[in-house]
C-alpha cells in the first residue's frame, strides 16, 4: 500500500493539471494532441501541442514539457491545460510522451527527449517554431531529464537514434521543477528513491553506480551549460533540496547563469500559492531567454 501511495503522489505532483486532461482552450489557441515525433519498435512516442492562432512577429519561441513519475509512470496529458496557457503568451508549447522504466531504462528517456527537440527543429517551418529559441521544463523526474538536456549538448551516447539527426538537440534554457541532480546521493534523502531508481538504473548504488553518476545531470556541468532556473520546496522530501543546491553551486562555478527559487515549506508538487508562484517564475524565466527584445 505504502507504494502505491507513493507512486500515486508522483504521478499526481510531477504533471501539473493531471485531473484536467481536456482543457478549455480559447479561440486564439490550435490545439492538437498524439502529434507522433518519433517510432520506437515497440511504441509510437507523441506529444500534444498548443499554440496561437496568429502571430504578427514571425516564428514563435518553443516551449518543451517533460511529464515526471519516478521515470516510470506519468503521461504527458498532465501538461495539457499549462501548455494552453503558454500558448495564451505566445509560445508554441509541447507536453511529450517518453519511454518508461523498467521496460525501457535509463537512458532510454533521454534519447527521447533529445528526439522530441530534433523533431520540432526538423518541423519548424510547419508549426511556426523559431529554431533558435527553444527552452525545456520538467518536474521531478521530468527535471532530471530537462536538465539533462541543458548539461549534454553534443553528447554522442544520448541522441539516440529516434530520427532527424541532421538536426540539433541543443535548448535554449533549463527550469528545472523539484528534478533530482544527483542520483548518488538520492538514497536515505528520499522517501522513494530505494524503489524507483533500482528500476531506472539497473541497480541500486552499490551496483549500478556508474549509471547513477551517468544519468545525474550534475556530473555533466561544464561551462557550455545552458542558463537555468532550479524551483524547488523546502519540505520535499522525494527530491531534498540539496539537490537543487548542488546543482546551483556546480553551474555558478562553471560561469553558468542560474538561479534557485525556494519555495518555503513546499513539498514534491506545488499547489495553490505555491504553484502559482512557480509558474509565474518560470514564464518570466522563458520570456527573458527566448523571447526576442
Amino acid at each position: 500500500m505504502r507504494r502505491l501511495l507513493a507512486l500515486f503522489a508522483l504521478c499526481a505532483v510531477a504533471s501539473p493539471a493531471l485531473a484536467q486532461k481536456d482543457p478549455v482552450v480559447p479561440d486564439t489557441v490550435s490545439y492538437e494532441k498524439n502529434i507522433e515525433y518519433t517510432t520506437r519498435r515497440d511504441q509510437n512516442l507523441q506529444l500534444n501541442m498548443a499554440r496561437p492562432k496568429k502571430s504578427d512577429t514571425g516564428p514563435l519561441p518553443c516551449i518543451v514539457c517533460i511529464h515526471g513519475g519516478g521515470f516510470r509512470a506519468g503521461s504527458r496529458d498532465g501538461y495539457n491545460a499549462q501548455i494552453v496557457r503558454m500558448a495564451e503568451r505566445g509560445y508554441v508549447a509541447v507536453t511529450i510522451s517518453y519511454r518508461l522504466a523498467p521496460k525501457h531504462p535509463f537512458p532510454a528517456a533521454i534519447h527521447d527527449t533529445k528526439a522530441a527537440v530534433r523533431w520540432l527543429r526538423a518541423n519548424a517551418k510547419t508549426y511556426n517554431i523559431d529554431p533558435d529559441n527553444i527552452g525545456v521544463t520538467g518536474a521531478s523526474a521530468g527535471g532530471t531529464l530537462a536538465q539533462m538536456l541543458g548539461v549534454t549538448e553534443g553528447v554522442k551516447e544520448f541522441e539516440g537514434d529516434g530520427g532527424h539527426p541532421e538536426q540539433s538537440s541543443r535548448v535554449k534554457c533549463v527550469v528545472n521543477v523539484y528534478g533530482a541532480n544527483d542520483f548518488t546521493k538520492s538514497y536515505g534523502k528520499s522517501v522513494d528513491a530505494h524503489e524507483v531508481l533500482p528500476l531506472y538504473l539497473g541497480g541500486n548504488l552499490e551496483k549500478a553506480r556508474p549509471a547513477h553518476v551517468r544519468s545525474s545531470p550534475l556530473y555533466w556541468v561544464t561551462p557550455n551549460a545552458v542558463p537555468t532556473l532550479c524551483i524547488h520546496g523546502t519540505e520535499d522530501k522525494y527530491v531534498h533540496v540539496e539537490q537543487a543546491e548542488l546543482l546551483v553551486e556546480k553551474l555558478k562555478a562553471a560561469s553558468v547563469e542560474v538561479e534557485l527559487l525556494k519555495l518555503e515549506g513546499a513539498g514534491h508538487g506545488f499547489k495553490g500559492k505555491d504553484a502559482e508562484a512557480a509558474e509565474k517564475a518560470m514564464i518570466a524565466y522563458f520570456d527573458k531567454h527566448l523571447k526576442k527584445k
